[in-house]
């Protein structure tokens, strides 16, 4: 029969459950969450928008488009969620703006990875492929964002 798992071990494996639970009880996490999302559909539009003028127009590959894409989103996004989304105008924006990126790449990689598979392994057409990867992308994002570039500890950095 194993040894009982000691109390701390068993405290510091639940603590994170908690802390999510206890995040999704209130209120104010969901309308971020639906801030987030507005911000991000605008981001979304202007993604595929320059994904679209940079493939298909320009001929550009689908990687390179979506990079481009990524860029230009990002900047849109840092600037709504730092005002509107999460409210951190007071923290500095030097900070957060490298958070933010820090998160935005990850996200992006994640996402550009999906593209890939997509695009290559599935078939799928690349512009569906973009909208598709960009959503998959979309809770690291936010996780990432709220919890670091935008959290308490970010706004006194």
């Amino acid at each position: 029969m194993p040894a009982p798992e000691p109390t701390e071990a068993v405290a510091a494996r639940e603590a994170p459950r908690a802390r999510v639970r206890a995040g999704m009880r209130r209120r104010h996490n969901w309308v971020q969450l639906l801030k987030f999302c507005a911000v991000g559909g605008s981001g979304y539009a202007v993604n595929l928008a320059v994904f679209a003028v940079a493939f298909s127009a320009l001929g550009w590959h689908h990687l390179a488009a979506a990079t481009v894409a990524f860029v230009v989103a990002v900047t849109n996004n840092f600037y709504w969620n730092r005002h509107w989304t999460f409210s951190a105008r007071e923290g500095h924006a030097g900070f957060q703006a490298a958070r933010f990126f820090a998160v935005s790449v990850v996200a992006f990689l994640f996402a550009a990875t999906v593209l890939e598979l997509l695009v290559t392994q599935a078939g799928t057409p690349e512009l569906m492929a973009q909208a598709v990867s960009v959503v998959a992308a979309t809770p690291l994002n936010f996780v990432g964002n709220k919890m670091w570039s935008f959290g308490h500890r970010a706004r006194s950095g």
